[in-house]
């Protein structure tokens, strides 16, 4: 297996997107073994993988869900019992309480926050590699690759760059910018896996003409042709009869004009399916149940994600209708793997007892407070030893001779360089304060 990758996704999301990648290439890999080289295949199973990896968070973000509808009640009661209280004794109060509750239950507030913040990444970098396969899947590279190096041998890409057709002109500039910086061969292939059928056919007559040498059409990977119906790249892309590579806007419009109405058919169904699934994920996820005492923001904040929860879905079919099928086709195997294990995890969560949950939590909670309360105790009193120690030195010093006295300098010089970074609240601080108490009293006096 081939692992030199091409044009890939760089910056904060590269690294991610490159494990996923080797992901990806594994699984075309194992399915071009047993003779079924598709991307769109590929795709479907490389969701599958990736979504259950992550099922593991999955589960704890719908837990946290789950005690959230439990703890919404206790905390709304707190806000409304401090509601109009905008002093710095009341807001404390309410946070300590507020804090205790979510303590009581063993959750975070930030809880479910976490779980998205490393969910969100990795789905940005699987966006990334669906977005760019060539980069990611070291087969279909390749194939690219050899229209690239036979399109260099002609014009150095000039006719990509200077054809004149809009659509491939727009391609060039959002996704050639390998060809200008540095890497020709990499923007090519990045610019073929995004055009369209239609404009491949206009690149392929354009240097079928400059003669027979040239001919796209009849160049080979591995003994088989790369494009044409039966060619590799078709073979890759196509997908129960949809190219997607294509948008199922154009393939709703060329299909419609060819009297395909079968692959119009097809094309429709992909946004269709994708806002369909949206829709029922959303009405499987946990609901916040709200009562009269919901204040005017966190009702505001509700109304505002009932009302995303119906522009989403809408938003998702009018994405999948204008970009290639294949991302279409990627959302809407997430949408499905995603609304199967939420079946799963709803079932799970309806046979445990979240009351015995609680009532462990509880239990937890109870003696990390009872331990946090024992520690203070202690550094309480070894701070307070500290400063009997340090008041009875005091007194000895009008006792001590002038070399003690500079030997108590030196010694307490060097305890003030080693303590001078002690972190605040610490033993050391809590000492060091002491310390400058004292010696200000002692030049008082």
């Amino acid at each position: 297996m081939n692992f030199i990758l091409l044009t890939q996704s760089s910056g904060f999301l590269g690294w991610i997107a490159k494990i996923l990648g080797y992901i990806m290439n594994g699984i075309f890999f194992v399915i071009d073994k047993i003779g079924l080289p598709n991307i769109g295949l590929a795709i479907i199973l490389f969701t599958i993988v990736v979504n259950l990896l992550m099922l593991p968070l999955t589960i704890k973000q719908q837990k946290f869900s789950k005690l959230s509808a439990k703890i919404t009640p206790e905390t709304q009661a707190i806000q409304a019992k401090y509601k109009g209280k905008q002093d710095q004794a009341s807001m404390m109060a309410q946070n300590q309480e507020i804090q205790a509750v979510y303590a009581k239950y063993g959750v975070s507030p930030s809880g479910s926050c976490i779980q998205l913040l490393i969910q969100f990444p990795i789905l940005l970098s699987l966006y990334k590699v669906i977005q760019s396969i060539p980069a990611y899947v070291s087969k279909v590279g390749d194939t690219f690759r050899v229209l690239a190096e036979k399109i260099i041998q002609a014009d150095n890409g000039a006719f990509l760059q200077e054809s004149g057709v809009d659509s491939i002109s727009h391609t060039v500039a959002i996704y050639g910018k390998a060809m200008t910086n540095g890497n020709l061969t990499n923007g090519i292939i990045d610019v073929l896996n995004k055009i369209s059928s239609a404009d491949m056919d206009q690149v392929v007559s354009h240097y079928a003409a400059m003669g027979a040498e040239f001919d796209l059409s009849k160049l080979t990977y591995e003994g088989q042709l790369i494009l044409g119906d039966g060619g590799l790249i078709n073979t890759y892309n196509n997908f129960i009869g949809l190219n997607i590579g294509d948008s199922p806007s154009s393939l709703i419009t060329t299909a419609w004009a060819a009297g395909a109405y079968g692959i119009v058919i097809g094309a429709l169904l992909i946004p269709i399916l994708s806002a369909l699934t949206q829709w029922l994920n959303v009405k499987l996820m946990p609901q916040q149940k709200t009562d009269n005492k919901t204040d005017g923001q966190q009702s505001t904040m509700m109304q505002s994600m009932k009302i995303m929860n119906m522009i989403m879905p809408l938003f998702s079919a009018w994405m999948c209708y204008t970009l290639p099928a294949g991302m279409g086709l990627y959302w809407t195997a997430g949408s499905v793997v995603r609304g199967i294990q939420q079946v799963v995890i709803n079932r799970h969560f309806d046979k445990m007892d979240f009351d015995e949950i609680i009532k462990r939590n509880s239990a937890k909670s109870a003696k990390k407070m009872e331990k946090l309360k024992k520690n203070q105790e202690r550094i309480n009193a070894y701070a307070n030893m500290n400063t009997r120690n340090m008041q009875n030195k005091a007194n000895v010093n009008s006792s001590m001779t002038e070399a003690e006295k500079e030997r108590a300098m030196k010694e307490a010089t060097d305890y003030s360089r080693m303590s001078s970074s002690a972190k605040p609240g610490s033993m050391a601080a809590k000492a060091n304060k002491v310390k400058e108490y004292n010696e200000g009293k002692g030049r008082e006096s």
